[in-house]
């Protein structure tokens, strides 16, 4: 698997791809490989505040549910509809398409707290 260097981790397998101050949030391939095909993403809405380890949205497959956490602290400012209508895209493209927020990030010192790739890597037994 190889994983995006652009970008930072967190340990719920998450990743925040940082532009300014809006960070696009998405789930990792090796999240959405152990989630199985996913079903139903529910999403929060543009204008939301979004706080660091907070549950923001909720992603469901075929063999469980799991929770999407804020992995930084701001206002939504974007839920990417193409998942919601189409949720394999977390599947077939997890670090592209399958993007699922955007968020203005208001307090940037947390981006500090994140894994780089090959720290993620080593967290999932992999190499970068």
């Amino acid at each position: 698997m190889a994983l995006p260097t652009d970008r930072r981790y967190t340990a719920e397998h998450e990743w925040v791809l940082v532009d300014g101050d809006v960070a696009t949030v998405g789930i990792t391939e090796y999240a959405a490989e152990k989630l199985g095909d996913v079903v139903y993403v529910d999403l929060p809405k543009a204008g939301s505040d979004a706080a660091e380890g907070t549950v923001v949205g909720e992603i469901e497959s075929t063999k469980s549910v799991g929770e999407l956490f804020a992995p930084v602290t701001g206002e939504v400012l974007e839920s990417n509809d193409a998942v919601v209508d189409a949720p394999e895209l977390v599947n077939t493209d997890p670090f592209g398409e399958g993007w699922l927020i955007k968020v203005r990030v208001s307090d940037a010192s947390l981006l500090e707290d994140l894994l780089d790739a090959a720290a993620y890597a080593a967290l999932i037994g992999e190499t970068a």
